[in-house]
Formats: C-alpha cells, sequence, structure tokens
C-alpha cells in the first residue's frame, strides 16, 4: 500500500518540468507578468506537495489500524483453531498454545512452562518438521504432528517449534485393520505319508490321520484361521496376518505337536512341511508365495516351516534328521528326460563347485562317462590348481582320461546354442566352478543333493534335488542304471564315484540310507576297488600334524568343539580342516565340531555333526548352509578372533531356538 502511494509521483514530476517550462517561456515572452506566474507557480508547488503529505500520513494510519486488525484476526483464528496448536522451544519447554490443544492434550489445564516431553514422551519435535511429520499417540488417540521451525536470530538454542496436532485415529485403525486382516497362505503337508502307511494297520492309519488332521485343525482354530483338506496329506489353511504373526512369533509349534504323534513305527515319528505366503497383493499370489516356500522347505529336508514375505525366505524347524523320501520311479524319470537332453544336445559341459571336492569330482566323472557312452562330446570344466580332488583328478589323468577336463576359459569357445551344461554336487550360481560357463549355456540341468537355499539356481530345465541322497555320486549312480548305454561304465569312473560316496557320508557312516549301499554295490560289480579308493584320502605327513594340532587346540562349548587355525595359509588348511572336524567329533561329549581358518581376506568355517546337533541351521545365520551333519560359511573382512564370537554367538542362538521349540 505505501509503495502503491509514489505511484502518482511519475505524473507529478512530468507536471512540474511542464509548469518550469512555461514559467521559463513566459520570463522570456513577458516579464511584467513573469512574477504573477512563478506565484501561480509556488501556491501549486505547496498544494501538491501538502496532499502528498497529508496522503500518506492518512495511509499510513490506515495501514496500522488494518494490521492491528489483521494481527487481531490471526491471534483470535489460532487460537479458535480447530486443531490442537502449540509453539515449543528447542528444548521442548512450552510457550504458547491454543484453546483446543488445553482441552483435548492436557485436560484444560495449564501448563505453560512445562515440557511436552512429560505429555508426549514419544514425541521428537524435530522430526515434526519432516514432510511426514511425526505419529505419535495421547491416550486413546492417534496424531500425525506436523511443525514447522523458526530461527530466533543469531542466538543458539532460541529458535521455535509450532506443532500441528491433526487427530486421525480413525483412519490409522483403519489403516492397520487392513493390514492385520490381510489374508496369508499356509500349506502342510505330512512329509512321510507313504512311510507311515507301510508300516501301520488299517485302524492304526486312521486314528494317526485323525490326530493329526486333529492337531492341524485345532492349531489353525486357534489363530482364527479357516483349514481346508485337499489331499490326503495336504492341507491349506487361510490365516490372517495378526494370526500368522503370533504363528511366526511362537515359532511354528505345530511342527512340534505333530511330531510327539507316537506312530506304527518308533524310529519315524509323523512329521509336517509348512510353506507359507505372507503379503500378497491378492489371494492367487499369496497361494503362489506359500508353494515356493513349501518347495524351499521339502527341498531342506522337510520338518519345518518356511515364510515367504516378498522376496524374503525365513525358516524355522528343521531340528530333526529328514526322513528319507525318495523313489526309484523319479530316477528313472529323471534318466529318461536327462538322456533325451544330452541326445538332442551338440555337446555337454559337466562342472560342479569350486574348490571341488571327491563328491563334486567323481559325481563329474560319472555323468560324463554316461555321456560319452551315449556317443556325445563332453567336457568337465575343472580350475586344476584350484581343486580339492586332486589326487583323483591326477590319478584320472594318467590313466588316460586327460582330455576329460578343461579349464573353463578353455571350454566358453566351444558353446554354441545347443551345448547342455550338466550342474553336479552345487545348486547356487555363486559356488559354481565358472559362472561364465553357466550363463553361457542355454540349457541347465541341476543334480545335487545339499538342503536347497534361496539363491538357488532357477533356470534349470532339469532340476533333480535329492536332500535325502547322500552325495551327488550315488545320485548320479542311480541315474546311470536307467541311461540307455550299451556297456558300461569303466573301473576308474566307478571308483570316482565310490570316493564321491565315501568322503560324504564319512566311509558310510553318517547319511546312509539303503540306496546307499546299493549303489555302492553296484559300483563295486562294476570294478571299483575300494583300496584303491581309499588311498585317494590319503594326505601328507605336514597335513597329518596340522589336523593333529589343530584337534588338540580345540576347546568343547556346549557339546561342540571349537578349533582355530593361526598363522597357517588357507590353501594348506581346505583339506585339512575338514579332516580335522571329522576328527573331533570322535571326541567323547563332542556332539558337533567347527573349524575356522584364515583364507586372506575371509575366514572360512568347516562344520561337522553327527546328527544330535543342525550344523546346517548354525552355518545358515552365518551366512552359509549345507547339510545337518555337515556344513560351511564364509565370513568376509573378519579375523579369525571376530569369527570366534560370531560362531559362539550363533550356536548360542541355536540352542535358545531349540529351547523355545520344546
Amino acid at each position: 500500500m505505501r509503495k502503491n502511494l509514489w505511484l502518482f509521483l511519475p505524473m507529478f514530476l512530468v507536471l512540474l518540468t511542464a509548469s518550469l517550462l512555461l514559467t521559463g517561456i513566459i520570463f522570456f515572452v513577458d516579464v511584467t507578468i513573469f512574477p504573477y506566474a512563478l506565484i501561480v507557480l509556488g501556491i501549486s508547488l505547496f498544494f501538491v506537495f501538502f496532499n502528498m503529505l497529508l496522503a500518506h500520513a492518512r495511509t499510513q494510519k490506515y495501514l496500522n489500524r488494518m494490521g492491528r486488525q489483521i494481527e487481531g484476526a490471526k491471534r483470535d483464528s489460532l487460537m479458535s483453531f480447530p486443531l490442537p496448536i502449540c509453539v515449543v522451544d528447542e528444548a521442548g519447554e512450552i510457550e504458547w498454545y491454543n484453546d483446543c490443544f488445553r482441552i483435548r492434550m492436557a485436560a484444560g489445564s495449564d501448563i505453560y512452562g512445562q515440557s511436552i516431553y512429560d505429555h508426549l514422551p514419544q514425541l521428537d519435535v524435530r522430526e515434526t518438521v519432516s514432510p511426514d511429520g511425526f505419529h505419535c499417540a495421547h491416550g486413546e488417540r492417534l496424531y500425525s504432528v506436523y511443525g514447522t521451525y523458526s530461527h530466533g536470530g543469531e542466538r543458539e538454542g532460541s529458535g521455535l517449534y509450532l506443532l500441528y496436532f491433526i487427530d486421525d485415529t480413525e483412519l490409522k485403525r483403519t489403516q492397520k485393520e487392513y493390514e492385520e486382516s490381510r489374508p496369508c497362505v499356509m500349506i502342510s503337508v505330512v512329509d512321510n505319508y507313504e512311510e507311515l502307511m507301510q508300516d501301520a494297520k488299517e485302524s492304526e492309519r486312521a486314528q494317526l490321520f485323525a490326530e493329526i488332521e486333529g492337531i492341524i485343525e485345532a492349531y489353525v482354530n486357534e489363530y482364527h484361521g479357516y483349514l481346508i483338506r485337499v489331499s490326503r496329506s495336504r492341507y491349506i489353511a487361510i490365516v490372517e496376518e495378526r494370526g500368522m504373526r503370533q504363528i511366526v512369533e511362537n515359532k511354528f509349534q505345530l511342527l512340534d505337536r505333530v511330531r510327539g504323534l507316537p506312530s506304527a513305527s518308533e524310529q519315524m515319528p509323523p512329521t509336517l512341511s509348512i510353506g507359507v505366503g505372507r503379503g500378497g497383493a491378492n489371494l492367487i499370489e499369496a497361494e503362489s508365495m506359500a508353494r515356493q516356500a513349501l518347495d524351499m522347505a521339502l527341498g531342506r529336508g522337510g520338518d519345518q516351516a518356511a515364510v515367504r514375505n516378498g522376496t524374503n525366505l525365513d525358516f524355522y524347524g528343521g531340528v530333526s534328521k529328514g526322513i528319507e523320501k525318495r523313489t526309484k520311479v523319479k530316477t528313472r524319470i529323471m534318466a529318461s528326460a536327462l538322456a533325451e537332453l544330452i541326445q538332442s544336445s551338440d555337446g555337454v559341459v559337466v562342472m560342479g563347485h569350486r574348490l571341488g571336492d571327491l563328491d563334486s569330482l567323481g559325481s563329474a566323472v560319472g555323468i560324463l562317462a554316461g555321456v560319452r557312452l551315449m556317443g556325445k562330446p563332453g567336457v568337465i570344466a575343472v580350475q586344476k590348481k584350484q581343486n580339492l580332488a586332486l589326487p583323483l583328478l591326477n590319478r584320472m589323468i594318467e590313466n588316460g582320461y586327460a582330455d576329460w577336463f578343461s579349464e573353463p576359459e578353455h571350454v566358453l569357445p566351444d558353446i554354441t546354442r545347443k551345448t547342455l551344461c550338466i550342474i553336479v554336487d552345487t545348486h547356487v550360481p555363486h559356488l559354481l566352478e565358472s559362472k561364465e560357463v553357466y550363463e553361457a549355456c542355454r540349457q541347465i540341468v541341476v543334480i545335487d543333493h545339499h538342503r536347497k537355499m534361496v539363491s538357488h539356481i532357477d533356470n534349470a530345465v532339469i532340476f533333480y534335488h535329492e536332500p535325502f541322497a547322500s552325495s551327488a555320486s550315488e545320485m548320479v549312480t542311480e541315474l546311470l542304471q536307467y541311461f540307455p548305454l550299451k556297456q558300461s561304465i569303466g573301473r576308474y569312473e566307478a571308483e570316482a564315484m565310490l570316493a564321491g560316496i565315501m568322503l560324504d557320508t564319512k566311509n558310510f557312516v553318517l547319511k546312509t540310507g539303503v540306496r546307499t549301499f546299493e549303489a555302492a554295490a553296484y559300483l563295486r560289480r562294476l570294478g571299483a576297488d575300494t583300496v584303491a579308493v581309499r588311498k585317494l584320502f590319503a594326505g601328507s605327513m605336514a597335513d597329518y600334524q596340522r589336523k593333529i594340532r589343530l584337534v588338540a587346540a580345540a576347546e568343547v562349548y556346549r557339546g561342540c568343539a571349537i578349533s582355530g587355525a593361526e598363522g597357517v595359509s588357507g590353501s594348506e588348511m581346505r583339506l585339512v580342516a575338514p579332516q580335522a572336524a571329522d576328527e573331533l567329533l570322535s571326541i567323547e561329549g563332542v556332539d558337533a565340531s567347527f573349524v575356522y581358518y584364515d583364507t586372506g581376506g575371509e575366514v572360512s568355517l568347516s562344520g561337522r555333526s553327527m546328527g544330535a546337533i543342525n550344523v546346517q541351521l548354525i552355518m545358515e545365520t552365518l551366512g552359509g548352509g549345507g547339510h545337518q551333519t555337515m556344513a560351511g560359511a564364509q565370513l568376509k573382512n573378519t579375523t579369525l578372533a571376530e569369527a570366534r564370537k560370531q560362531l559362539i554367538d550363533a550356536i548360542d542362538r541355536y540352542f535358545e531356538s531349540i529351547n523355545r521349540s520344546r
């Protein structure tokens, strides 16, 4: 408004200039009338200046009056604003508040000078300035608090926060109810249904499965879910998110309840595998996630629950020994499908995991023997300088099998669109002998016995996964019996596979089933010499001394023997550490053993067990994996002392989870 007053100044200056020019012209035209013109000019200037000053004063008075009215309107509007408003300093002391704040937040009391944190302990005034504000509760009401900050000038700590409290209780309760009532799908399968049926009488079968169904139904009803049986051994339940959260917090007690049922065979209690889909956009997506989770639970040996929430997978249970569940029908079907793929390919590349052991190399030799007997060219991609099965590799090369093995970089140029890549003894991409070979091949086949990992190969044409098999060599031995071969494989190939079986079973002691002995007997008929195989396990005197030092340095913690290698390179320990872990199991009172060593940049751990302790669960918490009786992990950017502490913490967490489930 004040600026608008001087909008007339240019016109005044123009008129003043014109008047001065006219007065000057009169002076030169007629001097006699010049004084009169000068008097008229002076009176006009005085009148204009006087009126401009008077208008300025009146405008200033008007603006002051309007300012007072506006400030009063502001003050009155804030006081009567329908939302609670308060002003606090940087320390949280209340400087001012409106009537709504006094009624709703202070229960009608005057709280000037008090701290806002005495009434809203969870509030953080600094967070209120963010675009999302700050969410807090007061009594039974829920508020979103938004704030603005006013600097207090140069004096530090003199700023003020103006806080607006928006009561959105109903909106938040509606949102929470929506989230809590989201449907989750839980699929439960009786792992050993067929085995239980074989060992039970008809009356016992009916009673057992009536009890199993009753336990599952009562469990689902306990969390207000809906259950339906879709087959003899499969159940689908729909449970709201609020109920599923409690199920997860209670670690799926359903697993223990079913496992505790008596059965016709005391050595084979009924067990469940559970897959859960949470967070799906709809029931179809949740059901698909539950099926994927169930596949993971079954692939890890069963008797456990897998929960899929988006891309995350969490596992619960899995503390008991897996029940062997394999059929020769499946093996025959897989062998037929694999044989067709081999026949239709241009060539075959067989590959195991990096730092391959006797099982990885033995199973690769066995499958390549079948490929070549079918008349197809093939090769094993192996890094010869970084292999833990050098005795077997050298023996094969010495006996005329040198052309069977090639470095991965030499294999890459020969790969075509129709090259088949067969991966043995692993199913995780980052553990492969060569990830480049895997990515170059379009047709992938996986043959593995390790418990299924989350980051498994998902583009395989055939994914032959048997977690109950003792070794990949056992699986390959069974497949070869159904291959369309005109002649049997040779003695050296049979000894390679027998070495793999003996390695993973610890000379037929651990994870050994009837099928394991059948496979070993088949290899023995093919000419495998057990004495020659045993020589492949022989080590040097230096390795034996390192193993003895590791065993002597071990300490027992909660039934676990723990030993670390100080001052020894990783290349020297890769063979010795697993052997030392095996040796520690022979000590009385030791249920599991762990050996850790520095490999330069990371610490590797080898875990072994006789079955009483699931070393796979312990290693998984450290980012590793494996079997219940054999597992490992690698810790990057970690010292040996830190690795030991992490290992002990993982053992403690394992026993805590076991105690909670009992």
